[in-house]
C-alpha cells in the first residue's frame, strides 16, 4: 500500500486515477511514500524519510526545492501542457482587453447615472475614449515555445498576427508542432524589437529574471503590449509603469498583482487565472496522478523536472531503480555489485539530465534487501529501490 499526502485539494478526477486497493490518499499522512500538492509552498517543509515521488498538478515548480529533492534522489513531476489550453485563452483575452481597453470601458459603463435615455447620451459621448485596435496584422513576441507557448504563437498565426518566437531549448518534436507561419529568432532581442505584442511562457530561473527590463523596454516598439501569464519576477514591473507613464509601453496584462500594478494606468492585473479552469484543474491531476503512480510502482519516469525520462515496460518481475549523480562509473559499479550477488541482468537501462541519472534494471531473480543496501551505499548513488 503506497501512502499519498494532498498538501492542497486535487481533482476528484485525478485522485480516482490511484486505486484505492493500492493507494491510500489523505491530507494528513505522516509517512507518504509520493506527494501532490498545487500552490503550496513545500520550501520550509521537512522532507519525509519515506518519500519517494513529488507531483504538482500544474507546470510550474517554484514552490517545490527541486534541488533539495533532486539530492535525495526523489523525481519532482510536473503536467506539462495539460494546462496550455486554458492559459492560451487567458492569452487571447489579455490581448483583447489591452488593444479595446475593456477594463476602463467597463469600469466607464458602470459608472454611468440617470435614465436610460441619458445613460445612452453619455455612452456616445464617451466611447471615443476607450477607441482600440484590432489584432491581424500585428506583430506577436511568444518567448518560452513549451506547450503553452506553442499554442500561443499557432493562435495568434490563427487570428492573422505575424508571430515570431523565441526558445533556446526548443526541441525537434516541439517546431513540429509549431506553424509553418511561425518566424524563430535568434534572442530574445530579435524577437522584442519587432514586437506589437510580447508574452512570456518561460519558467522563473536567473536567466529568466526581469526578461523585460528598463534596458531592453527601449529596443522595442512605442506603443508594445506586455502580457506575463507566467511568473512573477519575468517582467521588471517598475520599469514597465516608468514605460507606460512615458509612452512607450502601450498596456500591460498580468497574472500577478503587487501594490504597484492592481490599479495603475494601462495595466490590467488578474489573480493568478492562468491555470484556473475546472478543465486544466482536472487534466493537471490526472497527468501527474498518473506519473507518480507508475514511478511509485513500475519506476518509469516521464515528465520529471529533474530527472531524465525512463520508461520501460517489465519484462521480468523483479526491477531495481537507481537515482544517482552522473558521475563515470556508476553503472560498473551497480553492474559489478548485483554481478557478485550472483543477479542476472536482464536489461538495463541509464540515462543522465544535467548533474543527475537514473538507471533502471530488470532482474531475472529477485533483489535481496542487502543488496539494495549495497548499492545505497556506492558513494554518488541518491536512492536505490526494488520494485
Amino acid at each position: 500500500m503506497f501512502k499519498i499526502l494532498t498538501l492542497n485539494n486535487i481533482s476528484s478526477l485525478g485522485l480516482a486515477r490511484l486505486p484505492k486497493e493500492k493507494f491510500q490518499v489523505s491530507g494528513d499522512t505522516k509517512e507518504p511514500d509520493g506527494i501532490l500538492l498545487r500552490s503550496f509552498k513545500m520550501h520550509d517543509m521537512e522532507i519525509p524519510k519515506t518519500l519517494k515521488a513529488v507531483g504538482r498538478a500544474g507546470a510550474g515548480v517554484n514552490n517545490i526545492p527541486v534541488e533539495k529533492l533532486s539530492r535525495m534522489g526523489i523525481p519532482v513531476f510536473n503536467a506539462p501542457g495539460a494546462n496550455a489550453n486554458a492559459v492560451k485563452e487567458l492569452v487571447l483575452a489579455g490581448m483583447l482587453m489591452a488593444c479595446r481597453h475593456i477594463g476602463p470601458a467597463w469600469q466607464f459603463a458602470r459608472s454611468l447615472n440617470g435614465s436610460d435615455a441619458e445613460i445612452g447620451k453619455a455612452v456616445e459621448a464617451g466611447k471615443k475614449d476607450f477607441a482600440g485596435f484590432e489584432l491581424p496584422g500585428r506583430s506577436l513576441a511568444v518567448i518560452g515555445l513549451g506547450a503553452i507557448g506553442r499554442n500561443v504563437a499557432n493562435m495568434g498565426v490563427a487570428l492573422g498576427m505575424k508571430v515570431i518566437g523565441f526558445d533556446p531549448g526548443l526541441t525537434v518534436e516541439g517546431a513540429w508542432q509549431l506553424s509553418a507561419d511561425v518566424k524563430k529568432a535568434n534572442n530574445v532581442e530579435e524577437a522584442l524589437r519587432v514586437a506589437d505584442f510580447v508574452t512570456f511562457h518561460v519558467p522563473l530561473v536567473d536567466s529568466t529574471k526581469n526578461l523585460i527590463n528598463a534596458e531592453r523596454l527601449k529596443m522595442m516598439k512605442d506603443g508594445v503590449v506586455i502580457l506575463n501569464f507566467a511568473r512573477e519576477g519575468i517582467v521588471d514591473d517598475a520599469a514597465v509603469s516608468a514605460a507606460i507613464k512615458s509612452g512607450k509601453v502601450y498596456g500591460y496584462i498580468c497574472d500577478f498583482p503587487t501594490n504597484l500594478t492592481k490599479t495603475h494606468e494601462r495595466v490590467i492585473t488578474l489573480p493568478h487565472l492562468g491555470a484556473s479552469t475546472a478543465e486544466a484543474e482536472d487534466n493537471c491531476a490526472i497527468m501527474v496522478a498518473e506519473q507518480v503512480k507508475d514511478f511509485l510502482e513500475n519506476g518509469n519516469i516521464r515528465n520529471a523536472v529533474n530527472f531524465p525520462d525512463v520508461a520501460a515496460a517489465r519484462e521480468t518481475a523483479d526491477r531495481l531503480i537507481v537515482a544517482n549523480a552522473n558521475v563515470p562509473n556508476m553503472l560498473g559499479l551497480i553492474s559489478e555489485t548485483l554481478g557478485n550477488a550472483g543477479l542476472n541482468i536482464h536489461d538495463m537501462i541509464n540515462r543522465s539530465r544535467g548533474n543527475y541519472a537514473f538507471t533502471m534494471v530488470d532482474l531475472d531473480s529477485p533483489i535481496p534487501a542487502d543488496v539494495c543496501k549495497k548499492i545505497t551505499s556506492i558513494e554518488g548513488v541518491l536512492m536505490a529501490r526494488a520494485l
